[in-house]
């Protein structure tokens, strides 16, 4: 299991370990809070070709899908 920080995701970078259509690399563009400071939306974009994708933010915490950095 990976150990996020919510409040550290903004600009991190993963690799993700299964490959669709040629993206491996990402990075975390936009985190929104709530008023309690919870994650309410957190977008990730392709290094490849700029695709942005919403995922729930602690789908980042399974090490079988996500590595933390590029790898």
């Amino acid at each position: 299991m990976n150990k996020i920080a919510p409040k550290s995701l903004l600009h991190s970078k993963w690799t993700k370990t299964h490959i669709n259509n040629k993206e491996k690399h990402f990075s975390v563009v936009s985190i929104s809070f709530d008023e309690d400071q919870r994650v309410v939306e957190c977008v990730i974009q392709a290094v490849i070709n700029h695709n942005e994708y919403m995922i729930d933010w602690r789908e980042l915490k399974d090490s079988s899908q996500w590595k933390i950095g590029w790898k």
